[in-house]
């Protein structure tokens, strides 16, 4: 029986799942991204060098595996082999024999950055906080059925009449709010060229995942964002535009259902978010200085666009949710040495909203803006955890935190990480997913 895993962040992104999917790559045949484009920003350090990697899984810093880029991503060919060309000069093969993109992503043009920006500006204090890498109107298409996917852009004559009809409507918005009008001929002369070079990466991965499976290959599905900021079930409208969750592996690859069997959530041990948005654990006020000192050690800076991370404590009440939407068979826990030198360590159990305690996550953005959080507190340990392998290793607070976190989310915490590097890492316990975690260390 094949193995399929998913990987999937559990609060508002940026848990750490580069790191964890690189750990665990060495133990697959193939490593997918299901989703998203290249606003994500995943981080593998591996000893002395550090790749960040936008729209490759991090698989692909591991020699002779496949990775995939599925049919649920959005692809901007010109970042692609802005990627491609870093990674190579690094020593990574980035090569069609490696990689393989799906005939049926959709393309990012240069239309679609356009009206990113444009969106974001007429939208004024209500902006979402996007990239600005196009992302959103690209998926916009898609819906619309507007858009030009990997095996269309192939045809010319279908890559040029589809760039004409999409570009009359485009240049109509950009031109409304002050933008430069965007030409046909150019647009059309720059992606094919592009398209010829992307050629050979682009595949059936619908098919040729399908096949592996049935063979017996091991795949480790990729996502990028996380859960609280899935379209579907994130903090609406304050969220990207896929599905981020596990369903959303299944749907953005192509792989039967029944084919995954497992799901491990990522998390921090404490919270971040990018952007605009509700974040009911975040350090204001008087924790702003605190909040500050947790964003230098644990570099909370954007991989994609360099934006500081907001920074807040553990939101448990939030990670339940993430965990009852995704099932997840076990957890990850992330940047435990971030912690090291705190005092005390709060955690929020539940929300009020209106004096009343909230059963599940409030679905409007104004309410989770208005929720006081419910906080459990407790000691920290004053030590330094990073590096540690052992959790026997591990100050008695430090595991009394990791314990009270795991009774809080509902799920096992199966891995902890201390720090950066790949083997930074301590593999806990793995009994919810038969082993295969501890087999991957």
């Amino acid at each position: 029986m094949s193995k399929v895993i998913a990987v999937i962040g559990a609060q508002w992104g940026d848990e750490g799942k580069g790191k964890i999917v690189d750990l665990l790559a060495e133990r697959f045949d193939i490593v997918a991204r299901y989703q998203g484009g290249h606003n994500a920003g995943h981080s593998v350090q591996v000893g002395d060098q550090s790749f960040v990697l936008h729209l490759l899984p991090s698989g692909i810093v591991h020699r002779g595996k496949t990775c995939v880029l599925g049919n649920g991503m959005v692809i901007d060919p010109k970042a692609f082999f802005v990627e491609a060309d870093r990674l190579t000069q690094q020593g990574i093969e980035v090569s069609p024999e490696r990689v393989k993109i799906s005939s049926r992503a959709h393309l990012i043009l240069p239309y679609h950055r356009a009206l990113d920006h444009t969106s974001e500006e007429r939208l004024g204090n209500e902006k979402v906080g996007t990239t600005l890498r196009g992302i959103g109107p690209a998926y916009e298409d898609k819906a619309g059925r507007r858009g030009i996917r990997t095996a269309d852009a192939l045809v010319p004559d279908v890559l040029r009449s589809r760039i004409e009809r999409n570009l009359e409507d485009a240049n109509r918005i950009i031109e409304a709010y002050g933008g430069e009008r965007l030409d046909v001929d150019e647009i059309f002369k720059e992606m094919s060229v592009l398209t010829e070079r992307l050629a050979p990466f682009i595949a059936d991965t619908t098919h040729y995942l399908n096949v592996a499976a049935t063979e017996g290959r091991s795949i480790l599905l990729e996502g990028a964002q996380a859960t609280l900021l899935d379209v579907d079930h994130g903090t609406y409208p304050f969220v990207t535009s896929s599905t981020t969750v596990a369903g959303g592996a299944i749907i953005g690859t192509g792989l039967a259902p029944q084919r995954l069997n497992g799901v491990l959530g990522i998390v921090r041990t404490y919270t971040t978010r990018v952007g605009e948005g509700p974040f009911p654990t975040e350090m204001l006020e008087g924790e702003a200085e605190l909040g500050q000192m947790i964003r230098e050690r644990g570099r909370e800076y954007g991989a994609s666009t360099g934006r500081p991370r907001r920074c807040g404590w553990f939101d448990a009440f939030a990670t339940r949710y993430a965990a009852e939407i995704n099932g997840f068979s076990s957890v990850a826990l992330t940047k435990l040495d971030v912690l090291d030198t705190l005092d005390e360590i709060k955690v929020c159990t539940g929300y009020k909203l209106n004096g009343k305690v909230c059963e599940s996550l409030p679905a409007v953005s104004q309410d989770l803006r208005r929720v006081e959080p419910v906080y459990a507190t407790l000691p920290g340990w004053r030590s330094s955890t990073l590096g540690m392998t052992e959790m026997s290793s591990l100050p008695t607070n430090a595991r009394r935190y990791v314990d009270f976190l795991s009774e809080q989310i509902g799920v096992e915490i199966g891995l902890v990480s201390t720090g950066p590097e790949r083997m930074q890492t301590i593999i806990v316990q793995d009994s919810a997913l038969g082993g295969w975690l501890r087999d991957s260390k």
